[in-house]
């Protein structure tokens, strides 16, 4: 009943277009849904973000949900479930996301989903860490289990989004280490970012394992900006 109450006066909207959402709508509206630009990258080997990748570091496969475009409906969602309290948000990308990729070659064998992690204390000033939401709703779709304890960072470094693709490696540089090698070691891991721009932030998660660690890494994100 409270619910129907704060629904009346308070209608859910889509936070794309921000028209009333319908009863079987979250989130995001169907409209706009069917509106965001998706990759299908995970069927597609040899893609453009895995070309982009490329030489940079040791990865199997890596695919993203959607182009992200910065006035496109994709930015809003970001920006939504980063910085405005709205973790549901980015645990229902995930489930969307997870639903696509069950069942793909992309997602065969993986043992562990392992979100970009944030410092602490920004993960405490946001309350959440977006990356790891986004994986509980990958695994809430394809059952595979979350890792949150091999990597931390370390470095609570400034934010990536105005600088250029050295200042963006620079601010990366060796502010994660790795906390529990023998949990990677051997395994196939699909690591987790919600928007891939430059990919210095997963090339320095990469090169903080040891060699003689390194897991079989997949790489998946929300968004594509690269």
């Amino acid at each position: 009943m409270w619910k129907s109450i704060l629904d009346f006066f308070f209608p859910p909207l889509c936070v794309i277009c921000k028209n009333r959402l319908l009863h079987a709508e979250e989130h995001i509206c169907l409209e706009c849904l069917s509106a965001l630009p998706k990759t299908h990258y995970h069927k597609q080997e040899e893609n453009k973000l895995e070309d982009a990748l490329a030489g940079k570091f040791v990865f199997n496969r890596a695919a993203a949900f959607c182009y992200f475009y910065k006035t496109g409906g994709l930015q809003k969602v970001i920006h939504e479930f980063k910085y405005k309290n709205n973790p549901q948000l980015a645990f229902y990308m995930g489930l969307l996301y997870g639903r696509e990729l069950k069942g793909s070659d992309f997602l065969q064998g993986i043992d562990y989903l392992v979100p970009i992690p944030l410092h602490p204390k920004r993960q405490k000033k946001r309350g959440y860490n977006q990356a790891e939401e986004i994986c509980k709703g990958i695994s809430a779709a394809t059952g595979i289990p979350l890792c949150t304890s091999a990597i931390s960072r370390t470095v609570n470094n400034p934010s990536q989004t105005t600088h250029s693709k050295t200042e963006r490696w620079e601010n990366v540089k060796d502010i994660f280490v790795t906390t529990n090698n023998p949990l990677l070691k051997g395994k196939k891991i699909l690591l987790v970012d919600d928007v891939i721009t430059t990919g210095s932030t997963i090339e320095a998660i990469v090169k903080c394992i040891p060699k003689e660690d390194l897991p079989i890494i997949n790489i998946a994100s929300i968004g594509m900006a690269m």
